[in-house]
């Protein structure tokens, strides 16, 4: 594995943690626990993060005349993205939410 693929897979890895600890992030602050829930949600963003860096390497290619060809792996990577990003922003919402209903 090389190149574009060695791409998508680290784009896919890091996403999909994101989107994992979003997710156990509204479990742990259903049970109360709203500071781990917070910790959650922040590891959650530096993985994003990481995803993002490896996203933005493909443009900067890109950018710089190197052509990036269709591959299905990069647009399901990308895919995985989008939806870590939703889950993340929903998830930040509604903790804020459990936090004034249980306030």
């Amino acid at each position: 594995m090389e190149g574009l693929e060695l791409i998508a897979f680290e784009i896919i890895s890091n996403v999909g943690m994101a989107k994992s600890l979003a997710i156990e992030a509204l479990r742990v602050v259903r049970s109360g626990n709203y500071a781990e829930g917070e910790e959650r949600l922040s590891e959650a963003a530096k993985y994003l993060t990481e995803g993002h860096h490896a996203h933005t390497s493909l443009i900067q290619k890109e950018a710089a005349g190197e052509k990036t060809e269709f591959s299905l792996m990069l647009m399901h990577a990308e895919d995985q993205m989008m939806s870590a990003e939703v889950i993340k922003s929903l998830a930040e919402e509604m903790i804020e939410m459990y936090k004034e209903l249980k306030g």
